[in-house]
Order: structure tokens, then sequence, then C-alpha cells
């Protein structure tokens, strides 16, 4: 099976490249049947930004997704999702996911409570390895994508995956306009 590319990018099989990946994405990969069909490639990490990572490889932002922590509470209780959007379009957090989440009023996470809970580094985080009690959220713009750039968990790298694999990641929902 051959793995995704873009560009210049070099793929590598990300299970035989763990030292690119947060924990919690190698073990994720590791229990995934399609994991191996997921490519890992080494980047500057000055350059974890998208928009920064597309300029300095030369790929359209629409080859990015980009994944943001969100949360809200209703009845006391805390509601956390991680949206999967494509990097040229924003997540509608104060309306379809606000809805979605069934709370009062979502927005993003504090930096170091997106970090700390998801076990990632901030300009790294992906919905590959995620915290068991927080909802995934993959606008349908994603599922749809041939090749997503998506972040690894760490930011000297990214992974590449089909859009219609992330929609099948354990626990993903796929929103229909997720994003505007």
């Amino acid at each position: 099976m051959s793995l995704p590319s873009l560009g210049a990018l070099t793929s590598l099989p990300a299970l035989d490249h763990p030292d690119l990946l947060a924990p919690s994405v190698a073990a994720a990969l590791r229990g995934w049947e399609h994991a191996d069909r997921v490519a890992v490639v080494a980047i500057d990490p000055d350059l974890a930004d998208t928009a920064a990572m597309s300029e300095a490889y030369d790929l359209p932002m629409s080859t990015g997704a980009n994944c943001v922590v969100v949360g809200g509470r209703r009845d006391g209780e805390e509601r956390v999702a991680a949206c999967l959007v494509r990097a040229d379009t924003r997540a509608d957090v104060n309306n379809l996911v606000k809805r979605t989440l069934d709370v009062r009023k979502a927005s993003f996470l504090p930096m170091d409570r997106a970090v700390d809970g998801s076990g990632m580094e901030y300009g790294g985080i992906t919905p590959v390895g995620l915290p068991a009690g927080w909802r995934l959220l993959v606008d349908a713009r994603v599922a749809a994508m041939d090749v997503a750039v998506i972040g690894s968990g760490v930011r000297r790298s990214k992974l590449l995956v089909a859009g219609a694999l992330l929609a099948q990641l354990p626990g993903a929902e796929v929103v229909e306009g997720l994003a505007g």
C-alpha cells in the first residue's frame, strides 16, 4: 500500500517513526486498523503553524486541516470537543459547535488546558490520540480531502492522511458545515 504524499514532503510510514509523534498519537496509531496508510513528514518546528508551513513547503492552505479544541458547560458539566476543519476555513464555534455540544457558550480552550489535556504540543494538536472524554467533530469538507496535512502531536512533524480515513477515526462525528 502506498503512503499519501504532497509536494516535496518526504512521506515516511508513521508507525515506523514514533520519534516523530507524541506518545498518545503513536499509541493510537498502533491500535488503529488504518495506520499503515498514515504518513509522517519531518518539518522545521518553527514552521508548525499552518500558514508558515504552507508557504515554506509550497502547499496550498486547502491541503491543511487544523484541529482546534473547544469547550463549554451545561448543568455544571464541561463538554470538550476537538474540531477538525480545513485550514482555509474557521470552525463555527458560536453556532454549530455550540449547538452540537449542547452548551450555552462554546469557546476555544486556553492553550495550557488544550496542551495539558491532550498531551500534545501547541501547534501539533491532532485528532489522532485524543483523550477518551473528548468528542471529535470532523467537518465534511475534511472528510472529502484526498490528503490532509494534520498535526502529529509534536511541532517537528505532520501527518498526511486521506480525509476519508480521518472520518473513520475512533469516535469521529462527521458534521456538515462545521466550518465557514
